[in-house]
């Protein structure tokens, strides 16, 4: 039996949206298994910023089952109310997953700045659990950054950037638990800021993909797109020419003038050509 996928089983459709709904699911398995691990480790050990990192980790599942809903809304086809269909849903959802990561790294570093260090139990256990975590998540970063570029998914590589955080913010708590037991409370201050400055890079590059598509920045060079129709023979004009994105594709409308002695046939041929 032939499993090789087809050749537009990344473009826009229902075989892609399917992969990218699988690909969330397992995501969310695995922050399930993450939240398990950290809270266990947490209440073991009295750790309050292990504790903390689980209640993200709770946050993390939750969107989870937002970007899964989100994916399907995006799937609809174009209805009367969305001409050009729902796919904005999918950059809307990288604009919230983007605006969660600005309050995250504002309150890594709120906590780095003012939180004094409670007493905590060491646990060889804890550690080896807490690594583990950490391994799990950069796995499910790499494993979903692979897929973003083959689905061509924007809520696919802002989840992975935000799981990419999520190391970030695991590794704090773990250096902020081994250091505060040496008494070297600053490192782990020091540690925390750069932890949350990484953060806010990450959510800066999902702002910078998501607002041009939200408000309908071009999304091709209208001269070059332009030129390029006119050289279609039969073609004349071309007037109101804009492009924008919409979810991963690219939307163009323009009103084209072709030679009025072509037959209908033939005009419809032409903005056939157009539209391939």
């Amino acid at each position: 039996m032939n499993t090789t996928p087809s050749p537009d089983w990344n473009q826009p459709g229902p075989a892609r949206d399917r992969r990218v709904q699988r690909v969330i699911i397992i995501e969310g398995l695995a922050n399930l298994c993450v939240l398990l691990a950290k809270t266990a480790v947490g209440l073991s050990t009295g750790s309050l910023a292990i504790l903390a990192d689980a209640a993200h980790s709770l946050t993390d599942l939750a969107n989870n089952i937002v970007a899964w809903i989100v994916v399907r809304l995006a799937a609809q086809p174009p209805d009367r109310e969305h001409p050009y269909g729902h796919r904005k849903f999918e950059t809307l959802a990288v604009f919230g997953l983007a605006t969660l990561l600005t309050v995250i790294a504002v309150e890594i570093a709120l906590q780095a700045l003012r939180r004094e260090q409670p007493e905590i139990l060491q646990s060889d256990w804890g550690l080896v659990l807490m690594l583990g975590v950490l391994l799990t998540n950069i796995a499910v970063t790499t494993w979903q950054r692979m897929w973003a570029r083959r689905l061509q998914s924007d809520i696919l590589l802002a989840d992975a950037s935000h799981t990419l955080a999520d190391v970030a913010i695991t590794s704090t708590v773990i250096i902020g638990w081994l250091l505060s037991a040496s008494g070297y409370h600053w490192l782990d201050t020091l540690c925390a800021l750069l932890m949350a400055a990484l953060v806010l890079y990450l959510a800066f590059g999902l702002f910078k993909r998501a607002i041009p598509v939200l408000v309908d920045h071009s999304a091709l060079d209208s001269g070059t797109v332009g030129a390029a129709v006119l050289t279609l023979p039969g073609v004349r004009q071309v007037r109101r020419l804009r492009s924008r994105w919409q979810g991963s594709s690219r939307v163009v409308d323009m009103i084209i003038t072709v030679d009025a002695s072509l037959s209908t046939e033939k005009a419809h041929r032409i903005a056939d050509q157009i539209e391939a």
